[in-house]
């Protein structure tokens, strides 16, 4: 094993530094859809994120996701590392089922999904550790997901971005992805 290397000491506490409180029934963070599809019986499912913590620096998000039953979002993977750790339901990813209590690790670089939620729908907690914004690869097997609950992906619904990020939903390769 290598010597550990502590960082250097620095000025602590940082002054003007406080902790943040926030609870799930805030009236200022409201349920925003984030992905959204049409289902087999014309009826519509989203992704629905609570954005609880969104820092410019350094950069890091934490949510709280709740997926609408046998909602499919694409394979993908996030400009950060990213933590997941479903709460209440279950959701297959690729070929894994995540049941409550699965913690799921993605290091930088790491793709996972499709995601598709049970039939009772997902709730996860997720925290990315530096830029959250995604990039995608298979997009084959992301159609074939859709395909097999009948579905059909909808346009990203409109998001309010910090004004230090850009939007970057659009770089995807088409609309139905």
């Amino acid at each position: 094993m290598a010597d550990r290397v502590d960082p250097p000491p620095a000025e602590l506490p940082v002054a003007g530094y406080t902790p943040t409180f926030r609870h799930l029934d805030d009236l200022d963070i409201p349920w925003q859809a984030v992905k959204s599809q049409r289902n087999a019986d014309g009826t519509e499912s989203h992704v629905w994120e609570k954005w609880l913590a969104f820092s410019p620096d350094p950069q890091y998000l934490s949510l709280y996701a709740r997926y609408d039953p046998e909602m499919v979002v694409r394979r993908h993977g996030h400009f950060s590392s990213h933590i997941v750790f479903m709460l209440e339901g279950d959701a297959t990813f690729g070929d894994r089922h995540c049941p409550a209590g699965t913690h799921v690790e993605l290091p930088y670089g790491a793709a996972f999904g499709p995601i598709v939620a049970g039939p009772n729908g997902a709730v996860m907690f997720e925290v990315m550790m530096g830029d959250p914004r995604s990039w995608g690869d298979q997009p084959q097997l992301f159609e074939t997901a859709l395909a097999a609950q009948g579905a059909t992906a909808l346009p990203d619904p409109p998001l309010e971005f910090p004004e230090w990020l850009q939007d970057l939903r659009s770089h995807w390769a088409s609309i139905a992805e």
